[in-house]
């Protein structure tokens, strides 16, 4: 099984972004810190798990267990619906991803069992381009 977790960070509304993605399992110990286009903080939690699926899609199609400190991710993926037309897109896409793997699940985590994720998030807020 392939653990993911994910953060997103957003320093203003919108304002600088970055992604943070924590893989592990399977053999695998994966960190990504990545800057996005400024966005809020609700959108840069979405695309940080788009983005970690999207690379554990090249790793598995077996079982993925995702974990998130966000709420709203989780409960968008477990209803499949969102209500926000910004993340209506973005959510089919992890839909589509997350059909693609043999048993997916999401779990809502607090902030303080996400910190190699958030670390990850707020480094790439950080970083120059």
């Amino acid at each position: 099984m392939i653990e993911l977790y994910v953060d997103g960070a957003s320093a203003g509304n919108p304002g600088k972004s970055g992604i943070g993605i924590f893989i592990k399992g399977e053999g695998h110990k994966i960190k990504i810190s990545e800057p996005i286009e400024p966005t809020n903080n609700h959108t840069a939690e979405f695309l940080a798990l788009l983005r970690g699926l999207e690379e554990v899609a090249t790793l598995t199609s077996g079982m993925v267990s995702a974990r998130s400190d966000s709420q709203v991710v989780v409960m968008s993926v477990e209803r499949e619906f969102v209500k926000n037309e910004m993340h209506k897109e973005i959510l089919a896409k992890i839909l589509a991803i997350t059909n693609t793997f043999d048993y997916f699940f999401i779990k809502w985590i607090p902030g303080e069992d996400n910190r190699a994720a958030d670390a990850l998030a707020k480094e790439a807020i950080h970083r120059k381009n």
